[in-house]
C-alpha cells in the first residue's frame, strides 16, 4: 500500500460569485463531503436566483458537529444524516423547525479498475483485494452504512484487517481513486457525475442492506438572522434544486 495519506480533515472553501443586487448577502455553509459535487453545481443557480453568495466548507458530519459545538461560525449545515441536525437543535445550536431532508443518499461499492466490482458485490466475499476503503463509521454516516452492509453479508470480521478508514467519505473515495485501496464504499454522487460515464466499476448496494441515509439540512443559531441563510434553505426545497439533487443520484 502506498504510504501517502490525505490530511485527516480539511475544510475546502468555495465562494460562489455574486450576482449584483440590493440586499445580497453571504452564507457560511458546512456541507457533508458526499454532497460537495452537487452543492458546487447548485451554488451558481442559487446565486443567480437570489443574488446571495455561498462559502462552502466540506467535510465529515461528525467533525462539523464538534466544530459547531466549539463555536465555529457556520450558519447552515447540510448533514449526511438526520440525527446531527436534531441533536444540534436539542442542544440549542440549531433553530427548531428548520430541519428537513434535502436528499436520500445511495451507497455504492466502487473500484477505479474497470470490471473489478461485479453487479452483485460478490467481490467482497471473494477477498481478492488487499484494502477496502470506508469512511470512519464513528463520524461519517456513509461509513456506518458500509459497516451495516458488511455485517449483513457476514463479512465484518473477515474483512476488518483490510479496512482503510478515512475521516470522511471524500477521503474514502480518494483512497480508491489514488490506488491506496482496490475498492471502497462511497456515495453514488461521487462517481456518477451527471453527463459523464462512471469511471471504473461499481455495485449499487441494495437499500435493504443498510438503513436509509436521510440527509437533513438545518439553520444554525449563528445564521438565524441572516437572510441569505434562510433563503438557501428555502431554495433547496424548490423544484429546480430537487431536480439537480436527483440527477446526482440521490433519492427525494
Amino acid at each position: 500500500m502506498k504510504r501517502r495519506r490525505p490530511t485527516l480533515f480539511a475544510l475546502v472553501f468555495t465562494t460562489i460569485a455574486s450576482a449584483s443586487g440590493a440586499g445580497a448577502g453571504e452564507v457560511q455553509v458546512a456541507v457533508a463531503a458526499n454532497f460537495a459535487g452537487p452543492m458546487n453545481a447548485l451554488g451558481p443557480a442559487f446565486t443567480a436566483t437570489t443574488g446571495h453568495t455561498l462559502t462552502l466548507s466540506v467535510g465529515a458530519t461528525g467533525k462539523f458537529y464538534t466544530q459547531i459545538a466549539a463555536g465555529a461560525p457556520f450558519e447552515v449545515l447540510l448533514a449526511a444524516d438526520d440525527e446531527t441536525p436534531k441533536k444540534l437543535i436539542a442542544e440549542g445550536l440549531g433553530v427548531a423547525g428548520t430541519n428537513f431532508s434535502y436528499a436520500i443518499g445511495t451507497l455504492v461499492l466502487w473500484s477505479a479498475q474497470p470490471g473489478f466490482v461485479d453487479d452483485q458485490g460478490a467481490v467482497l466475499a471473494g477477498g481478492k483485494f488487499e484494502h477496502l476503503a470506508i469512511a470512519n463509521p464513528k463520524v461519517a454516516p456513509y461509513g456506518a452504512a458500509a459497516m451495516e452492509v458488511l455485517r449483513a453479508r457476514g463479512l465484518a470480521d473477515t474483512l476488518a484487517p483490510k479496512l482503510v478508514t478515512g475521516e470522511s467519505i471524500a477521503q474514502a473515495q480518494q483512497f480508491v481513486a489514488t490506488g491506496n485501496a482496490e475498492l471502497g464504499f462511497v456515495a453514488l454522487s461521487q462517481v456518477a457525475v451527471p453527463g459523464k460515464p462512471v469511471p471504473g466499476s461499481y455495485w449499487r448496494v441494495p437499500a435493504s442492506l443498510y438503513g436509509e441515509i436521510r440527509q437533513d439540512a438545518v439553520l444554525l443559531k449563528v445564521g438565524a438572522k441572516n437572510a441569505a441563510a434562510t433563503a438557501l434553505l428555502a431554495w433547496l426545497k424548490s423544484d429546480a434544486a430537487k431536480a439537480t439533487i436527483q440527477a446526482w443520484g440521490y433519492g427525494r
